[in-house]
């Protein structure tokens, strides 16, 4: 078994696709919050010039020559955060390497054609303390109310029955007020911090009506694999 984010679609953790989206907006500084086998996910950037790259081993002088043909811009930041600690919890532990200032959130586990930018610039545009990434797939995630020509999220529901209502997308944008809403390794980022900031007014979403694709289940997982591998990932946007 290996952590969600370390699974492949193509010959790619889903992590690297991840990273992929965002830098193709010019975010090219991560934190990664490492929990359940987090080594695995060490190791792959570790090994990274390997995976990506020609060598040539010079075995007589004990030398390594990278012939680089595949690089990233990247700054790569991995966290071990505990196998226990849920979403918020994970935030609160990676705070000091955030340099206080406004940053993106988003799980490991789900690929869109989401417009970042346009997402940070509306979230300044509002003036909140999060922005969350509205999308509209069947129901079930967490929903909550979001009327035709207001973006603030009035109240948030985690995984309601039925479909048709606007969900928690992830690919967020918060400042730094959200840490005042982390008590500790217990809290669901979900629940309490959202809940207290979308009472204040301080939510907004940003509708995304093109493509979001989590990859909750086998299936889902072949859904993402096929559309990679007939070159019609609509979230390869670099």
């Amino acid at each position: 078994m290996r952590p969600k984010p370390m699974v492949e679609i193509g010959d790619r953790p889903i992590l690297w696709h991840i990273m992929k989206i965002y830098a193709a907006h010019g975010i090219n500084d991560f934190v990664i919050c490492c929990g359940y086998k987090g080594w695995m996910i060490k190791e792959y950037f570790a090994n990274y010039f390997m995976k990506m790259n020609d060598v040539t081993f010079d075995l007589e002088h004990n030398k390594v020559e990278v012939h680089s043909t595949s690089k990233e811009p990247w700054r790569v930041t991995l966290i071990d955060t505990g196998l226990e600690t849920m979403t918020a919890g994970r935030l609160l532990k990676v705070r000091e390497h955030l340099n206080n200032e406004t940053f993106c959130v988003t799980y490991g586990d789900g690929v869109s054609d989401v417009d970042i930018s346009k997402s940070i610039a509306f979230h300044r545009e509002q003036g909140g303390a999060a922005t969350m990434t509205a999308v509209q797939p069947p129901g079930r995630f967490g929903a909550f109310s979001l009327s035709e020509d207001d973006p603030r999220v009035r109240n948030f529901h985690e995984k309601p029955q039925g479909d048709g209502a606007w969900i928690n997308g992830g690919f967020f944008v918060f400042e730094p007020e959200l840490f005042d809403h982390i008590e500790g390794d217990k809290t669901v980022l979900e629940h309490a911090p959202l809940e207290r900031l979308a009472e204040l007014g301080k939510v907004n979403a940003f509708r995304h009506y093109g493509f979001w694709q989590p990859m909750d289940t086998l299936r889902d997982k072949r859904v993402l694999e096929d559309l990679w591998s007939t070159h019609q990932a609509p979230w390869k946007i670099w």
